[in-house]
């Protein structure tokens, strides 16, 4: 049974808008802990284990990759929606699904691909998860993907980021003039919350982001502060991993209390008084999203952008583009599973969904097969 002290403006099963495909169940699992249950167990979630998040596979088994970051996410975004009483299997499935649609080689990827496919519609990670949920994936016997409640699609359509473009053209089921759920809002801002600190915490350790550099970044230097001040001989190992702890705790904190502030004050009491207010209501304070926008900036310009990084990202761009090339010009060398789609959804869409859902080690080992003459094919 779903929890029964949900808050009137939570999303519930009962109130679900449901499936596109019926179905008849074999347990009485509530809506939304069915569609966590499916997008764990599906194809698209397994291979996020060797996909980037910034660091590629091959460079280290510490570092985050997308699948490791999707469950910091579930946990980050639980902890938001148990504080606001929403409810938390949502939330779950909808943190765990926002990557399914992620290429290898992380942002790189997707930058490649939106550029390859612009005569063709283009390619965005949040639209390539949808299309994993709603089609890609096979594993049930009357319908292709995997049948989530709308809530759920409408939550992967509708997140966005820095890097995502959000744009409701083509998916006018979902609605796009009105508000998601408030649980589908927590996941941008815990997807962010999980991101810069896990980014830390990686770039530390791979020796891209110098320590005293990042005292100047006032969110960090504070929170370092408050650590030191409680726990004054730790080793500088666990005294960076428990600023990491402490800051992440912060912000958790402050976006709970800025979010109750702005459901109060816009006088919320259902679901659809969150779908009709006219902005996000999930947010940190004013001052605290100043301070986290200056975290990002610096992560930005010290990680994302750091020689090394740049690096990969070159090499990445360039073997994706011949692997893409390559595919097109010659569709034969693709697993004849795909080739049978080329009728239905053309050529470009398959050879895009092949390399979209291919891991980093697959794409590696794809472009000694093709391009190595002494690698076996």
């Amino acid at each position: 049974m779903e929890r029964q002290d949900l808050a009137g403006y939570a999303a519930q099963s009962e109130s679900s808008r449901g499936r596109r495909h019926s179905e008849v169940y074999k347990d009485d699992r509530p809506v939304y802990e069915r569609d966590r249950d499916r997008i764990i167990h599906c194809a698209a979630f397994r291979r996020l284990e060797y996909k980037t998040q910034v660091f590629v596979n091959h460079e280290g088994d510490y570092y985050r990759t997308r699948l490791t970051h999707s469950l910091e996410v579930a946990q980050i975004g639980r902890g938001i929606a148990r504080r606001l009483k929403l409810n938390e299997d949502l939330v779950e499935a909808l943190a765990l699904s926002h990557d399914l649609g992620h290429t290898p080689f992380g942002h790189t990827g997707e930058e490649v691909l939106n550029r390859l496919m612009s005569p063709y519609g283009g390619f965005e990670h949040n639209r390539q998860s949808l299309r994993i949920v709603e089609s890609l994936e096979e594993r049930y016997p009357d319908f292709n993907g995997l049948n989530l409640s709308w809530e759920v699609r409408e939550g992967i359509i509708k997140h966005s980021s820095d890097y995502d473009i959000p744009d409701g053209s083509g998916f006018e089921e979902y609605c796009p003039g009105l508000r998601p759920t408030l649980e589908a809002q927590i996941i941008d801002l815990a997807d962010e919350i999980a991101y810069n600190n896990h980014d830390i915490d990686d770039g530390l350790k791979a020796g891209y982001l110098n320590p005293k550099v990042l005292m100047s970044v006032d969110l960090w230097a504070e929170t370092y502060a408050r650590v030191a001040e409680k726990y004054p001989s730790l080793p500088e190992e666990r005294q960076i991993l428990q600023t990491i702890s402490h800051l992440i705790g912060f912000l958790i904190l402050d976006l709970v209390e800025q979010t109750r502030a702005n459901i109060d004050a816009a006088g919320i009491h259902s679901l659809d008084d969150v779908r009709k207010h006219g902005t996000n209501l999930v947010m940190f304070s004013t001052d605290t999203a100043v301070r986290n926008r200056e975290l990002k900036s610096f992560l930005y310009k010290n990680l994302y952008r750091h020689y090394k990084v740049e690096r990969m990202r070159i090499k990445a761009e360039r073997f994706l583009t011949m692997l893409f090339e390559n595919y097109l010009q010659n569709p034969t060398l693709l697993p004849t599973t795909y080739q049978n789609k080329y009728e239905q959804s053309g050529r470009e869409l398959v050879v895009c969904d092949y390399i979209a859902g291919m891991t980093d080690r697959y794409a590696l080992d794809e472009y000694k097969r093709l391009f190595d003459p002494y690698e076996r094919v």
